[in-house]
């Protein structure tokens, strides 16, 4: 399937379909914190649209705080599939937190965005860079060697110059703020965001 019909599909996700989509979401944790693994999602009871490849994040919270967040940059499963796997994951398996507790599920946030296929920058420079981000609409992916980190367009909410966005982007990268190279190749895409 082409990437253009599916990023033109997904632009289609009506009401139904995003609770829907977090409702798999809440259902893969719950099913998590008793079977420890994910919802198996079972793609005929679900519409041809969230059968179709898709690539999201899974973000959860916990008043208002980061709690877990976990997605993938590349479609390769239906979107239905990956919601409930990434679903999972936010709250059992990111490394910066403790697995979720039966307590903690009571009072979750949860907040799915499903991406766009990225698409690099052409830049002179950092400068150049700069003037080209468009900060609360693109996400970026930072690559430079085995250095590679991304930050969701909703990270502009928190840093919203796009010097600070980028900084921060090398940092989380393993770079120091500062660095620059020639090397650095930087792509961006979108997100269709709900909760």
């Amino acid at each position: 399937m082409l990437w253009g019909t599916v990023l033109m599909s997904f632009t289609k996700l009506n009401d139904d379909d995003k609770q829907t989509l977090l409702d798999v979401a809440k259902s893969s944790i719950q099913h998590g914190l008793k079977n420890q693994h994910p919802l198996p999602v079972v793609l005929n009871e679900y519409n041809q649209l969230l059968n179709e490849p898709g690539a999201s994040f899974v973000t959860l919270k916990l008043n208002h705080q980061l709690r877990g967040c976990i997605g993938i940059l590349e479609a390769f499963q239906p979107l239905v599939a990956d919601v409930s796997e990434h679903a999972y994951a936010a709250a059992f398996k990111d490394p910066r937190f403790s697995p979720l507790t039966e307590n903690e599920f009571e009072k979750l946030e949860v907040h799915i965005s499903v991406l766009t296929k990225s698409t690099a920058i052409d830049f002179s420079d950092e400068e150049d860079l700069l003037r080209k981000l468009r900060p609360g609409i693109d996400g970026l992916i930072l690559q430079e060697g085995p250095h590679r980190a991304t930050f969701l367009p909703s990270v502009w909410e928190q840093l919203p110059t796009s010097k600070d966005f980028l900084n921060h982007l090398k940092m989380k990268a393993g770079l120091d703020e500062h660095y620059w190279s020639r090397n650095i190749d930087i792509s961006r895409y979108q997100t269709i965001s709900f909760s």
